[in-house]
């Protein structure tokens, strides 16, 4: 088997086990907090300096969207992972972006941006991960409780700019939507007006908006209940620097990879605080696992496995175990002895594409609803061909791979690109068998 991932686009990745996963290795820089800053950053209509921009296809589609609606984006010569945002001078589009637009979930976070450029904005229906349905209510009642109009059919919607309302804008979220949330403070950003809204999302890629918010004069509150955002009382004329931080997700899949493998590793660039359910999920199954300084150390080869069940309860409470971690963490737990059930409300249907791919690698795995599951391990899993129907599952299929006997190949290396820009190249990097090959 190969012992370098080619650079070229192929379509399979083969997965061998092999031995413990061992050294170090930094992770990119967030998706999922990248995407709502490059928003962020075109909304405020001046030059913006974004540093660790990671090369995931859903990032580089929503710059190619920007530039598509008539910003200006750039690399520095010689740093593929740096990017400026500039307002363009050519004439804005509001409409357009159907076909790219409709092929990821962020798209809508673009709204206010070209609310800001053209006063309305007209995109299609979001795509990305088939997970279930995740409508865009939420974000229609922050855009009315603005003053703007809203209006949908098939093809997608369109929210174009009413009146100013007077005064702070008050809402409270039915539920703690990460998206409604990054809408309601880019809106503000847009109407320059403060924003108090109940029942935020207070994940670690909203406080990062939020944080480099306040490079630029903005002030914030964020508490369980109320978040409040307060406008400049005057603007800089300097173009703020701010940072993707590192990718917790991709953190944790490469923990649940390295554990899985009874390895020990270190994996650098993440804030520990940011995986906290994480750690306290590995350690409940008797995998050594720490905080450092900016990294996550795994200490596999010293597991002493608990049987203790585990219940990963996927959530958007503060604090709470991220959804996205819920996938890899499944595919380790199913080496590790007790009866486990796993919960994912935030996303029904994502277990529905993951359990029919384990199952053809002989995993037991008993579906209790659209968001539940149960199963007892140890389970021997036997490597088979499997399909990455969404980022998420894709890595799952990767943690589950290391440990099966015989090969296990991976489809659908597109849809693990969407949201890591090399997975397979770091888990090489810490002495996986694995490798893309076109078939």
């Amino acid at each position: 088997m190969s012992t370098r991932v080619p650079a070229v686009t192929s379509q399979v990745i083969a997965i061998r086990p092999g031995r413990p996963l061992a050294g170090a290795v930094t992770v990119d820089g967030s998706k999922n907090a990248a995407l709502p800053l490059i928003a962020a950053a075109a909304a405020l209509l001046r030059p913006v300096r974004l540093d660790n921009v990671p090369a995931s296809s859903d990032v580089q589609t929503l710059l190619d969207l920007l530039r598509q609606a008539g910003w200006n984006t750039a690399h520095p010569v010689g740093d593929s992972r740096t990017v400026l945002v500039l307002p363009g001078e050519a004439a804005p589009k509001a409409n357009g972006l159907d076909e790219d637009a409709s092929s990821i979930r962020a798209s809508y976070y673009l709204v206010p941006a070209l609310i800001a450029l053209c006063g309305r904005a007209g995109l299609p229906w979001p795509g990305g991960c088939r997970i279930g349905d995740r409508g865009m209510e939420q974000h229609f009642k922050v855009y009315e409780a603005f003053g703007d109009r809203v209006r949908v059919d098939d093809r997608g919607y369109a929210v174009e700019a009413g009146k100013a309302v007077p005064g702070p804008v008050s809402l409270a979220l039915p539920f703690r939507s990460r998206g409604a949330t990054i809408a309601a403070v880019l809106r503000a950003v847009v109407a320059g007006a403060p924003l108090r809204l109940g029942q935020p999302n207070l994940s670690p890629e909203v406080l990062c908006v939020l944080d480099a918010l306040t490079a630029v004069g903005y002030a914030y509150r964020a508490g369980e209940r109320v978040l409040t955002l307060a406008p400049p009382s005057s603007v800089s004329g300097d173009a703020p620097v701010w940072k993707v931080p590192g990718d917790k997700i991709e953190a944790g899949t490469l923990a649940c990879a390295v554990a899985a493998t009874g390895g020990t590793a270190r994996i650098e660039g993440v804030h520990g605080s940011d995986i906290g359910p994480l750690i306290a999920a590995l350690n409940r199954m008797g995998i050594p696992t720490a905080e450092e300084t900016e990294a996550l150390a795994v200490h596999g080869r010293d597991t002493q496995p608990t049987g203790r069940p585990l219940r990963a309860m996927a959530t958007l409470a503060p604090n709470g175990l991220d959804a996205d971690f819920e996938p890899p963490l499944l595919g380790l737990a199913l080496g590790f002895p007790g009866t486990h059930l796993f919960s994912d409300p935030i996303n029904p249907g994502r277990h529905s594409n993951l359990i029919p791919q384990l199952a053809r690698m002989g995993g037991e795995i008993t579906e209790l609803s659209s968001t539940e599951c149960r199963f007892t391990g140890p389970q021997r899993l036997t490597g088979a061909g499997v399909e990455a129907t969404d980022i998420r599952t894709g890595s799952a299929l990767m943690v589950a791979g290391l440990t099966a006997r015989g090969v296990t190949t991976l489809g659908g290396v597109d849809q693990i690109r969407r949201g890591h820009a090399d997975l397979p190249g770091k888990l090489l990097a810490l002495g996986a068998d694995i490798c893309e090959v076109t078939p």
